[in-house]
């Protein structure tokens, strides 16, 4: 194959990549209102191969989102529905002891939920932190251990959990290590008044809309695979690596933000998510390489929710946002006088 083919072929594979994403996001559009932004992210981390925590008070649609999304794809999908007496087993299966026709006992592996493809783990909070930890393995190395055996997970693999930011009584905050395997941690608005009055047309009607299945499981792991491969060129990467130093307040030139106010900042896994949701926006874009302005576009979400503010941060109702902001400003400069330079 010659370059000039190769390269037609990849503008082709951009385009079906563009199409079916476009998809998928109308299909959601055709039943949430407004959250024009959430919306694209949502497929966007579906697409980047990651899990998204979605935070809201009660009523905004979250559970309506998860399983539009569900619709729209021919995956598999499970709820499972977070409560203080969860157990893991709830939630991974577990092996049960069966008695065929001659008598004869044996132990049978009965799975759990996590085995669907699109798992919506609604109220993930109320869950105490031992059920919570049930997820670690599945969310990041999409496998589970149960009785010493290693059991795989089908791809593609999604998990979306919902919180809800307010009621804090009979909830058990997400451990740091759980949070860190979201991709994006996105925060769900109250709607506007003409979106609220665009709900109750939709939904009070004789025949509320439906999702159609638009993409099947295959056609979203080719896509997942392809997206992987746009480059980041070494620049791009180098803003993003500045970018979530600058939420940590160790370093000597850390920003205000981060030194005042920031106990932990992101983790190399908030580096991975940048790039790898950079690439898909990109892809959405029509572009086959990263750029700075997409990481700028993801670090709200890919970042919040892995940054601990110390005790002043807190007192006085820092948002992680100000951080990030802070942080861009300062990966900005420094990356400047680099570019200057060469490097």
């Amino acid at each position: 194959m010659t370059t000039r083919d190769a390269d037609l072929r990849a503008a082709e594979t951009v385009e079906e990549f563009r199409r079916t994403f476009g998809l998928v996001r109308a299909e959601l559009g055709r039943v949430i209102v407004g959250h024009h932004d959430l919306l694209d992210l949502v497929v966007t981390a579906l697409f980047a191969g990651g899990h998204v925590l979605l935070e809201g008070v009660p009523g905004l649609g979250k559970t309506l989102l998860v399983r539009t999304l569900a619709q729209a794809l021919d995956l598999r999908f499970a709820r499972i529905q977070f409560t203080p007496d969860l157990m893991p087993a709830d939630i991974l299966g577990t092996n049960l002891l069966v008695q065929d026709e001659a008598g004869r006992r044996r132990f049978e592996f009965q799975p759990g939920p996590i085995f669907a493809q699109i798992v919506l783990a609604d109220e993930i909070n109320r869950a105490t932190p031992k059920t919570q930890s049930a997820l670690l393995e599945a969310m990041q190395e999409h496998s589970v251990s149960i009785a010493g055996e290693s059991r795989r997970l089908d791809e593609p693999f999604f998990v979306l959990a919902t919180q809800n930011p307010i009621e804090m009584e009979g909830t058990y905050p997400l451990p740091e290590a759980q949070l860190d395997r979201f991709l994006f941690k996105l925060r769900v608005p109250f709607p506007a008044l003409d979106e609220l009055r665009e709900i109750a047309d939709r939904t009070t009607g004789p025949e509320p809309p439906e999702a159609q299945r638009v993409v099947d499981g295959a056609a979203l792991r080719r896509f997942q695979a392809f997206a992987r491969e746009v480059p980041a060129a070494s620049h791009v990467q180098e803003y993003a690596a500045r970018l979530v130093l600058a939420t940590h307040p160790e370093p000597a030139e850390a920003p205000d933000a981060a030194r005042r106010f920031v106990r932990y900042g992101a983790s190399p896994r908030g580096l991975q998510a940048l790039l790898r949701a950079g690439k898909v926006r990109a892809l959405t874009q029509g572009r086959v390489h990263v750029a700075t302005d997409d990481v700028v576009a993801l670090a709200a979400p890919a970042l919040r929710h892995r940054i601990l503010l110390n005790f002043e941060g807190e007192a006085e109702g820092v948002e992680p946002e100000r951080v990030i902001a802070d942080a861009i400003r300062h990966a900005e400069a420094q990356t400047a006088p680099a570019a200057a330079r060469g490097l």
